[in-house]
């Protein structure tokens, strides 16, 4: 198969040269930017690849700004890389700029982890092929807590009591009212954007004053007046406090592991609470990294191929996840999982909503994190601070059209 598909594609690549023989001695090259964590591993990956299609691959570090500025000044010459890695949320303004290629996975779609497939769809098209998940998830000191609280009403009970105990210094460790403490606010039904028929987010459908997100809001409110959390939202104060034994709970990402394990915290990793017994857990964003395709490639085809024929394959997927441990977006990497982080992190992950990719999603993080504060700080109500906050962003959304 593979065979039939490179002699396709090369009969394809020679047809389209200026018939002349240094044309037709040229051998097709692939280029993929990717950044420096994964250089090492793409570049021995790619090595298969040229092995089973005789396809030379380049392989060049970039950095994600860096590859969505330099693929925006060459999109009309065509510079560039013919393939290259990206976080799925910034798809959107790739695909607006006439940088990124539609994909098309067929039944291989299916191999995928839903979600993941899902994220990287803009307008009913798919435009990456993912490789990995990443989510936050409720980390919890287990000699403070043995077992994962069931709702965000126990959280508040146990982590209180210890405080009153003075076996805590705060009931849980807020690192922001915003992107880490999502899954609060999906609890108890809140949302930023809501979605249309087609399943993509909807910039007209904000959320942000949703009575999901001010009940969402009003959990941390009532803990902070009370005096059982810190008024001062910082990520790494609230880290601290974790690491140190001092808050029983933190909603972090696999980028908090090592640390705790340096400060040596008996910590569980888990699914996020639910707002009432019974009822849907906390769901957080998903980040998914994947692969996406320059429109602008000279070599459309054989890229399509390195995915479709080559990344899209147990074989290719498993490779990365082996030299890069993170949960896998091939299910069957994912389900077969035995480390105990990790499967914490997919059960808290299992029901994450992908990161909007839309443009719009640019005009959100300010202005929540700034309610988040006036919140925390006393100087605003939930209601309040979210209305005022979702005013700002459907301003600029309306001012950007």
């Amino acid at each position: 198969m593979k065979r039939l598909v490179l002699l396709m594609i090369a009969l394809l690549f020679v047809s389209i040269l200026p018939l002349h023989t240094p044309a037709l001695a040229q051998t097709p090259t692939l280029k993929i930017w990717v950044d420096d964590q994964r250089l090492p591993v793409i570049t021995e990956l790619s090595k298969q690849f040229t092995a089973d299609f005789g396809v030379d691959v380049v392989v060049e570090p970039m950095g994600i700004q860096d590859t969505k500025d330099a693929l925006k000044r060459g999109a009309s010459t065509g510079e560039g890389p013919d393939l290259y890695i990206m976080p799925h949320d910034n798809m959107g303004d790739l695909v607006e700029s006439g940088v990124a290629a539609a994909i098309d996975l067929g039944d291989k779609a299916d191999s995928f982890l839903p979600n993941s497939v899902s994220a990287f769809n803009y307008n009913g098209k798919l435009y990456g092929v993912p490789f990995a998940v990443e989510n936050i998830a409720m980390f919890r000191n287990t000699d403070l807590v043995p077992d994962a609280p069931a709702t965000w009403a126990d959280v508040a009970k146990i982590g209180s009591e210890l405080v009153d105990a003075g076996k805590a210094e705060v009931a849980i460790a807020l690192p922001d009212l915003g992107y880490n403490y999502f899954p609060v606010y999906t609890a108890f039904g809140g949302y930023i954007f809501g979605r249309d028929a087609e399943g993509s987010y909807n910039a007209a459908d904000l959320g942000m004053d949703s009575e999901g997100m001010i009940a969402g809001a009003d959990w941390a409110n009532q803990l902070i007046r009370g005096g059982y959390a810190s008024d001062n939202l910082d990520w790494e104060a609230a880290h601290v406090l974790f690491e140190t034994g001092k808050a029983p709970f933190i909603m972090s990402g696999p980028w908090a592991v090592d640390r705790f394990k340096t400060n040596k915290v008996p910590y569980a990793i888990s699914a996020f609470p639910a707002a009432t017994e019974g009822g849907e857990p906390g769901a957080p964003f998903i980040g998914v990294q994947g692969f996406m395709i320059n429109a602008n490639s000279k070599n459309l085809l054989l890229a399509q191929t390195y995915l479709t024929e080559f990344i899209a394959t147990e074989a290719a997927q498993q490779f990365i996840f082996d030299k890069d441990p993170r949960p896998s977006a091939w299910k069957s990497i994912f389900d077969a999982t035995e480390d105990a982080d990790m499967k914490g992190f997919a059960a808290a992950g299992a029901n994450g909503q992908p990161m909007p990719a839309i443009p719009a999603m640019g005009y959100v993080w300010d202005a929540w994190g700034n309610a988040g504060l006036l919140i925390a700080q006393g100087e605003l109500t939930p209601s309040e601070a979210l209305k005022e906050a979702a005013t700002q962003i459907r301003t600029q959304i309306k001012e950007a059209k």
